[in-house]
């Protein structure tokens, strides 16, 4: 099939590779194809899905179930086992492992999970592997997750491994049984949109600030129909790490994917991980990744400029991630916003969260601090909260829990001594999983309660009915476990 000649954004070159080519196609680019008129081809296509062959899917317990099912009933087989991975995260105990799980529902579907992947001849990081943890923590963990793949999951925050150039998006049950059946998927071709962030980053400023102070800026619904291309010097700057966490959050600005295309930082990441390629399968890859980038001329649907320079420290007051603020700023007033409907949703925010306006985020107290997440679980995160705390102690109104993103990360974390660090802090360290991200395991937050929390949503409720949650880096929730409330992270470095 011809490339097209036209400047393309990282997006469409990803997607342009993947559509599984068809007689109309064919008939449309002017190739002949007996009975096919290009015209009356090209009107059909418009009107259609393109089909998208899928690279890497991947699979937990949650939404998984049902489509293994519907396979069953219809007595397919998992196409291509080879490209399927599962784990256990959202329902795994992380605490006690070794005991009856304490939520007969979990347990349920973890064995239901175990007994799908042994009779579809799927691979399964099961409880007990050390492999196993937070899906989008393994994938890239793993050397799985690479520049240029589509990847999917039955999971919204499929978006994280776009940070490594793949084009990755969440997907719904009765899609994951389609992929599973066929290893391809019909799908709406998305706009591009550009988000820059130029300049350098101030001390203390993270990729979690970043992305929170994105989401404020274009909202919870200014990415929708898009694939996000994040760039810029700021971006460029961050570790894989900060761009995974950077990409993780693109749908909670409404995108469909967030990408960051790969270069030295990538190549390095990925390098000597047991799924990347080796030898010359090495020097051949990369020498096409580096084709992964957005043509000189190519054009986006949308364009958003930020001054990296002058983003600083965020905490979320609200109860959605575009509710947010600087942590030396105030809860804002209801009556400030633009329109009639974010007037009501900051009201009842506000209700929910029982914080009034005008408070200095500095004065919120927290009562539960969570480290942890597909967004902030990683070695590189645990170090730096772990930096913040070493030598102090968690606050006597706080509980501290780390919970490392996968198995591995925790072996890395006790062979540095982190373990050691937090627990002597008084925090409360434990196994791996997605814990109190959300209220779907022990993990949960009581009614009332309030948590800093490093992970990706604080909708009512989220981490336990009731539950109200401030989304921060894990710098700023390490400082918040120690000081009782939130503070400048700044001041500590």
């Amino acid at each position: 099939m011809s490339e097209p000649q036209h400047p393309r954004t990282l997006s469409e070159k990803i997607w342009d590779a993947h559509v599984v080519p068809s007689s109309l196609q064919e008939a449309a680019r002017g190739e002949a194809v007996e009975g096919i008129d290009p015209e009356e081809a090209a009107a059909i296509l418009a009107q259609r899905p393109d089909l998208l062959y899928i690279d890497l899917h991947l699979v937990h317990e949650v939404t998984s179930p049902q489509a293994f099912e519907g396979l069953r009933l219809a007595g397919r087989k998992v196409r291509r086992a080879d490209l399927t991975l599962a784990t256990v995260d959202h329902n795994v105990p992380t605490a006690d492992r070794d005991k009856s799980n304490p939520d007969p529902l979990s347990a349920q579907q973890i064995e239901v999970m175990q007994a799908n992947a042994k009779e579809f001849d799927v691979p399964l990081y099961d409880i007990f592997d050390i492999r196993q943890g937070v899906v989008h923590i393994i994938g890239p963990e793993q050397g799985y997750t690479q520049p240029g793949l589509t990847i999917v999951c039955g999971d919204s925050h499929t978006s994280t491994h776009g940070a490594m150039g793949a084009l990755a998006f969440g997907i719904g049950t009765s899609e994951v049984e389609h992929v599973l059946a066929t290893q391809t998927l019909p799908q709406a071709k998305p706009k591009t949109m550009s988000v820059e962030v130029t300049g350098e980053l101030g001390p203390g400023v993270t990729a979690k600030d970043v992305i929170l102070t994105i989401i404020a800026e274009i909202g919870v619904d200014g990415g929708v129909g898009h694939v996000i291309e994040y760039r810029g010097e700021a971006i460029r700057s961050l570790s894989m790490a900060g761009r995974l966490t950077v990409c993780n959050m693109s749908i909670e600005a409404g995108a469909r994917a967030g990408l960051i295309a790969p270069d030295e930082t990538t190549f390095e990441y990925l390098e000597g991980r047991p799924h990347a390629p080796r030898g010359d399968d090495w020097d051949e890859a990369v020498e096409h990744w580096r084709t992964l980038v957005t043509d000189d001329g190519a054009t986006f649907d949308r364009s958003i400029v930020l001054n990296g320079a002058a983003i600083v420290p965020f905490v979320t007051w609200g109860t959605n991630p575009g509710q947010g603020a600087p942590v030396n700023g105030r809860v804002p007033d209801p009556g400030g916003f633009a329109t009639p409907a974010l007037q009501e949703s900051a009201r009842r925010a506000l209700e929910y969260m029982d914080i009034e306006a005008g408070t200095a985020i500095r004065d919120i107290a927290v009562d539960r601090v969570f480290l942890g997440s597909c967004t902030n679980g990683r070695i590189e995160d645990l170090r730096a909260a772990a930096a913040i705390v070493e030598g102090k102690q968690v606050a006597d109104t706080v509980q501290a829990m780390v919970v490392p993103g996968s198995g591995l990360v925790k072996m890395q974390a006790e062979d540095e001594g982190l373990d050691v660090i937090f627990r002597d802090a008084g925090f409360d360290w434990r196994d791996p999983g997605c814990s109190m991200c959300l209220g779907m395991n022990p993990d949960i937050l009581l009614p009332g309660e309030r948590s800093a929390s490093t992970s990706n949503r604080n909708f009512e409720g989220r981490q336990g009915p009731g539950g109200r949650t401030h989304l921060v880096s894990p710098e700023m929730a390490a400082a918040a476990a120690i000081a009782g409330h939130f503070v400048d992270v700044r001041e500590l470095l």
